[in-house]
């Protein structure tokens, strides 16, 4: 059975492939290796949060309660 990716286990694993590199107990083939899936799962959760935020600003309501497109703002 394929387990789902999702952003958690992607951001767990990300952690994980820090500290074995961070280590310095691989050898220069298992660190390539290991970065490269870590910039694809970097890569997934950047995606992830892009559609969140895409969402976000689609469903953001004005004071009138239609739904209105609004920037995001990153800093609420």
């Amino acid at each position: 059975m394929v387990k789902k990716k999702t952003f958690e286990s992607s951001m767990q694993e990300l952690e994980e492939i820090v500290k074995e590199l961070e280590s310095g107990h691989l050898s220069l083939e298992e660190a390539v290796k290991k970065f490269e899936t870590g910039m694809n799962c970097s890569k997934f959760c950047l995606d992830k949060l892009d559609q969140t935020e895409k969402k976000i600003t689609i469903l953001m309501a004005d004071t009138h309660g239609e739904i209105t497109q609004q920037p995001f703002d990153k800093d609420s």
